[in-house]
């Protein structure tokens, strides 16, 4: 079992370093991706490397490199805080994001002072007494504690983001990485708690079956972002400052876009022209009385979709609607999409799965 845990530990720190080596050698990844889970995942390869170190003996058997993985400890929770911040909230980074980091770099300090520097004679004889366990129980329960405040903040943003982007099409793909995220961090924060409170009560044998679950945990955790990496790479692309250059000209201020946004929603509403299958950006444009590159800004800036994103939600919240009518029992679930505006049924289906998150048969089945 000892052996198949490090062989999986060993396949998710590759991973990380292949995530990072994608990253720095992809000029379109590195712009566009965001820079906090570039840096989440290098916390996350550094809380592997004391691991890999030990294992192997590259450089010898001494456990000094174990403290490697615990300058990690206090990185992981302020990364994960700043990378959903950043990420559900479109917070730019700031100098004062640094401060978040403070602690982890004092308790770096302290790691380095009691663990790395000392010889492993004068380590060892520390272990023989009950000094240094008091000093690890110390640390670790330091580290819970701020990842778990970190944990609470995220899932506090988590909660803010639901509540105010559901209209957003984009909202079912985010809020599914990120509560899966959060559950997923947010479970391994627990059974650390309880690996920590018996560890306390003085069941030593406990602490060894506590870091190979940590671990492994880190491994998962890593291997969960390179599925949504390969799945959904819209997830965690930054698009702002492209947007901004593209939009600098723009004479619209922040004012007119608010009013077009209101506008445009009163029209989708009243006359529905999505119901056209062959409604075109210049058409929509037309009726809103901009132009297109206007109408584009309005839409990625203010509504956060494209405009075939945007025209294809309204049609899923029609399909809704005519699936609850009478007309629901004579047409099949294609036949209500033609109804409601589309003209492919892949591009219905895939559509609804992204805003329902599931295929129409599951969602009304759900429903029923």
């Amino acid at each position: 079992m000892e052996t198949l845990l490090n062989q999986f530990v060993f396949f998710g720190f590759f991973q990380s370093i292949l995530l990072l080596a994608i990253y720095a050698f992809s000029s379109e990844r590195r712009r566009n991706i965001s820079g906090y889970l570039t840096v989440l995942i290098a916390v996350l390869l550094l809380g592997l490397s004391g691991k890999i170190l030990n294992t192997t003996a590259i450089f010898g058997t001494s456990t000094r490199y174990m403290a490697l993985s615990e300058f990690a400890n206090l990185l992981f929770g302020s990364t994960v805080f700043l990378f959903t911040r950043s990420s559900l909230l479109k917070k730019p980074f700031t100098r004062r994001d640094l401060l978040h980091y403070v602690p982890a770099l004092i308790y770096s300090s302290f790691i380095v002072i009691l663990f790395v520097i000392p010889s492993a004679d004068a380590v060892r004889a520390r272990f023989q007494g009950n000094a240094m366990q008091n000093h690890i129980l110390l640390f670790i329960g330091i580290a819970l504690v701020v990842n778990v405040a970190y944990w609470f903040a995220s899932f506090r943003i988590f909660i803010k983001f639901r509540r105010n982007m559901k209209e957003e099409l984009s909202y079912v793909v985010k809020s599914a990485f990120f509560r899966n995220f959060l559950v997923a961090i947010g479970l391994c924060l627990l059974v650390w708690i309880s690996f920590y409170l018996v560890s306390a009560l003085g069941y030593d044998f406990v602490e060894p079956l506590a870091r190979h679950y940590i671990w492994t945990s880190i491994a998962l955790i890593i291997l969960f972002i390179s599925f949504y990496t390969l799945r959904e790479p819209e997830l965690f692309r930054v698009s702002e400052k492209i947007q901004v250059k593209k939009y600098a000209q723009s004479r619209l201020t922040e004012a007119d876009l608010n009013t077009l946004k209101m506008k445009l929603d009163q029209l989708m509403l009243e006359k529905k022209p999505y119901l056209n299958r062959k409604l075109m950006k210049a058409d929509l444009s037309r009726m809103l009385g901009i132009n297109e590159a206007e109408l584009s800004r309005l839409l990625n800036e203010n509504i956060g979709m494209n405009f075939f994103e945007y025209v294809n939600y309204y049609r899923i919240k029609e399909f809704v609607s005519l699936a609850k009518t009478e007309k629901a029992r004579q047409l099949t679930f294609y036949g209500l999409a033609q109804e409601a505006g589309f003209n492919s049924k892949t591009t219905f289906n895939k559509s609804f799965k992204n805003l329902m998150g599931s295929s129409p048969s599951a969602y009304f089945k759900q429903q029923n």
